[in-house]
């Protein structure tokens, strides 16, 4: 995940406010000011009260018998040592303290199967830091403070000055960043560094939470306990179900730019206190089960989506459509679980990477977030309820406001492939009219070539690419798209992967989406099923979700392989897949109109 180095002390460094009001005589405001339905810029950043100070939380996750301190840092707009109260917006993370030089798993090994278990290894590969920009954090924190809102900082358990130990996304790291929302209630202890109690006094106890990745993947999990006072959370590129950021259908899958990186590997990066961690991250490698991939109790406890309905915070979600660490799956089935759940939801969908928005649409970004906080932790009603809950950038910059996501006029449209998928074969909705009958091609498996060089490739014997005709007009793409593969394998184990490419009319092929998938777990992501080789068997590979626009004249193409050099593990080449054209298919959430696809 996106990984900051900036040290919790630096993150409360108060810069001057750029449009915040200059220092005068005139005395501070008793109050918040609220004006045409937003917050407004009547406090002096530069005058901030700060605090160090501890929380207690109920939760011991180094098995030390004693319950766990996060360390906090709070700051506050003059006036609250006066008694004025304000909302506080919270920003707990594990990297404030840095993080450590670490090695991934290897990659380069061959599959599990069954009856034989592959060696597993480790030891390939530095992980390298993933660094945040920290005058990203400070921009929010000046922006935040004049406008009267207090600006909370927690190192997440494991992590700098805080006690006990990382369990990457576990039940007792989401215990520990709840803590802070309890003390700024009243419900958990506070002290400073000399053991004298603290209290949040100054807060009204209504509290929002925002972060990038890990640091907006803890407001997710704080709000699944329902905890009060918790008003709304602002996650922005962030993981509602840690198997899903490293597993993808049975397939052991790394984030992008991660190979080999796993929960016991990020724990041991953040792991920066001084505490004896080694038997809870060997917990971690144990039950992360690297060898066969399955969803077990281990992934079950850091899989959010199960306690959506206990979530009674609004969220306004955050995601990159080119976001190969946290990857749009993510915030889509997030997105979709609190729409089924009533939960109040927002969503900001923009063309970037691994990204925080006030670095892409700054000055609408900050409109947004500002309305959002003053509607939800000063009740003022502004409107923010009542407009369209999705916001699209479309990948020529231009931005589009929606009532929904998926585009409600999205519909499945079904493509199947017909032959010459070694080159380029066709892939047509009128179905097998071109006397392929039963037509089988195939392809073996080589992950030392990265996927997007196999999909440009003009001819491969290593994946199949089947192409639409040039479209007559523009087709936006809303949504899953899925291949519905009917395959063989000549070996008892093989990754299965499938790319969704757009071919423009110069002939240049780019990805746009793709996902990968274990046929041992066709029938159950939680155990694998052995292949008996030769046998054919249905093999659904679901993308991950997308909003794209296919421009007239270009062609929409599926691409079928076997492993993902960046991505999936990596298997000795030679496996050998074959697909039943006649049987399979590739599905797309369109908006379209018909006969776009010929």
């Amino acid at each position: 995940m996106w990984r900051a180095r900036t040290a919790l002390l630096s993150a409360v460094v108060v810069l001057p406010l750029l449009g915040a009001p200059a220092a005068s005589a005139e005395p501070e405001p008793s109050e918040p000011v609220i004006d045409n339905g937003a917050a407004q810029p009547v406090f002096d950043p530069s005058k901030a009260v700060r605090q160090d100070l501890f929380v207690t939380a109920n939760v011991d996750s180094d098995d030390d018998g004693r319950d766990d301190r996060v360390h906090v840092q709070v700051v506050r707009p003059k006036g609250t040592e006066r008694g004025m109260r304000v909302p506080v917006v919270y920003r707990p993370s594990p990297y404030f303290a840095g993080g450590n030089p670490v090695s991934n798993h290897d990659v380069d090994r061959e599959l599990y199967v069954p009856d034989r278990a592959a060696a597993r290894s480790a030891g390939t590969g530095a992980a390298s830091p993933r660094s945040s920009d920290t005058a990203i954090d400070w921009a929010y924190q000046r922006f935040l403070l004049a406008r009267g809102y207090a600006v909370v900082y927690a190192e997440s358990l494991g992590s700098g000055a805080s006690d006990g130990c990382p369990t990457s996304g576990g039940r007792n790291e989401t215990l520990g960043a709840k803590s802070v929302v309890d003390w700024l209630n009243g419900r958990a202890p506070g002290h400073d560094a000399s053991g004298e109690p603290v209290g949040a006094g100054w807060s009204t106890g209504k509290v929002a939470m925002m972060g990038v990745s890990y640091n907006g993947t803890l407001p997710n999990a704080v709000a699944t306990t329902g905890v009060d006072g918790l008003e709304t959370i602002v996650p922005i590129g962030a993981i509602s179900s840690w198997y899903d950021y490293y597993r993808s259908d049975g397939a052991v899958v790394a984030p992008g730019g991660y190979q080999g990186e796993d929960t016991d590997v990020l724990a041991k990066y953040v792991h920066t206190n001084d505490r004896d961690c080694a038997a809870v991250t060997e917990r971690l490698r144990t039950g992360q089960d690297r060898l066969t991939g399955d969803y077990n109790e281990f992934w079950d406890e850091r899989n959010y989506l199960d306690d959506v309905d206990r979530i009674e915070a609004s969220v306004l979600s955050v995601h990159g459509l080119n976001d190969w660490n946290v990857k749009t799956r993510q915030a889509a089935q997030w997105y979709r679980a609190l729409r089924e759940q009533g939960v109040q939801h927002r969503i900001w969908w923009h063309q970037q990477g691994h990204r925080d928005p006030i670095g892409i649409r700054k000055q609408e970004w900050l409109r947004t977030l500002n309305r959002w906080f003053t509607h939800y932790l000063h009740g003022v009603p502004n409107g923010v309820t009542h407009e369209p809950r999705a916001t699209v950038q479309r990948a020529d910059g231009s931005w589009h406001r929606e009532w929904e996501w998926p585009a409600p006029a999205a519909r499945e449209v079904s493509l199947n492939p017909t032959p010459g998928g070694d080159a380029r074969g066709g892939l047509s909705p009128r179905g097998h009219t071109s006397g392929d009958g039963g037509a089988v091609e195939t392809l073996r498996d080589d992950a030392s070539v990265p996927a997007g060089e196999l999909a440009r490739a003009r001819r491969s014997p290593h994946r199949l690419t089947y192409f639409t005709r040039g479209v007559p007009r523009p087709v936006r793409i809303s949504g899953t798209a899925r291949a519905d593969l009917a395959l063989s394998f000549d070996r008892s184990a093989a990754n299965v992967t499938a790319m969704l490419v757009d071919r423009a009319p110069d002939g240049s092929v780019e990805p746009i989406t793709r996902g990968w998938t274990d046929p041992q777990n066709r029938r159950s992501v939680e155990r694998g099923t052995p292949i008996e080789p030769g046998q054919r068997y249905r093999v659904n590979v679901e993308m991950m979700p997308d909003d794209y626009v296919l421009e007239k004249g270009h062609q929409l193409g599926m691409v079928v392989l076997s492993s993902d050099h960046e991505y999936t593990l990596r298997p000795a080449p030679g496996t050998e897949l074959s697909l039943d054209l006649s049987e399979s298919s590739l599905v797309v959430p369109a908006v379209a109109g018909r006969g776009v696809f010929q």
